[in-house]
């Protein structure tokens, strides 16, 4: 799906024109480790501890850049809140109004049926549904 690997991660970044720095292999390894879809705080807060030298200035600039060469994609999950999601393929997101977890969800992007748009070149598709997710709701239920 995507490289885990510090080695495999450094050829990704530099197969994409980036230049794998100390910093961007980190921030790519985070995210690629994290499927919470973390915010540049979260990110800056997490890792920072072990990069002395990582500002926050220096995730939001890497993100930017990561999704500028199409290795990972914003999600707009409510208000100015952004995450960061190394997953580039079709998917739709689900986050819990009580715990506040994002997953993701398969999409079966060729079984779905947009009339409104036959003769339409679609490039991304973002879906997000919130709601209470299982984990929640069997603690309401207790």
């Amino acid at each position: 799906m995507y490289p885990k690997s510090i080695e495999d991660i450094k050829a990704h970044l530099e197969l994409k024109g980036i230049k794998p720095s100390l910093q961007r292999v980190k921030i790519y390894q985070y995210l690629s480790e994290n499927k919470s879809h973390p915010t540049v705080d979260e990110i800056y807060l997490d890792i920072g501890n072990d990069l002395v030298t990582l500002s926050k200035t220096t995730v939001y600039n890497t993100l930017h850049l990561f999704v500028e060469k199409g290795i990972a994609i914003p999600i707009h999950v409510e208000g100015n809140e952004v995450r960061y999601d190394v997953d580039i393929q079709n998917h739709a997101h689900f986050k819990c109004q009580e715990c506040g977890r994002v997953y993701d969800v398969e999409l079966d992007v060729a079984s779905m049926n947009f009339k409104e748009l036959d003769g339409f070149q679609i490039d991304e598709l973002q879906m997000f549904m919130r709601g209470i997710c299982s984990e929640c709701m069997k603690k309401t239920s207790n």
